[in-house]
């Protein structure tokens, strides 16, 4: 163990810093922990170690309310209960020649 330490200055959101520090309290972990595993990671990986990527694109069931929801849920409801629905296997198979 390092017989030396460093102090880290860091600004952070209030309501971050409360939910993060809650979590780690229920872990039983210190922030100098959790940050000094961080910068650990950091030198294994020589990369930051989670994805730092931009939000994906929005799915068409981002788009909808969840009136429009209920209703595509409500006809597939219907048309199971009259048994007009496909085994999953020939779903996908149709989807799959689709892709080609």
């Amino acid at each position: 163990m390092a017989t030396k330490s460093a102090n880290i200055l860091a600004r952070v959101e209030p309501e971050v810093k409360e939910q993060a520090e809650s979590i780690m309290s229920k872990l039983g972990l210190p922030a100098s922990v959790v940050i000094n595993a961080l910068y650990k990671q950091i030198i294994m990986t020589k990369s930051i170690p989670f994805s730092l990527a931009l939000p994906k694109e929005p799915t068409t069931l981002d788009s909808m309310t969840t009136k429009e929801f209920s209703s595509i849920m409500k006809i597939g409801l219907s048309q199971a209960k009259c048994n007009q629905s496909r085994p999953v296997a020939d779903v996908f198979t149709d989807l799959r020649q689709e892709i080609q």
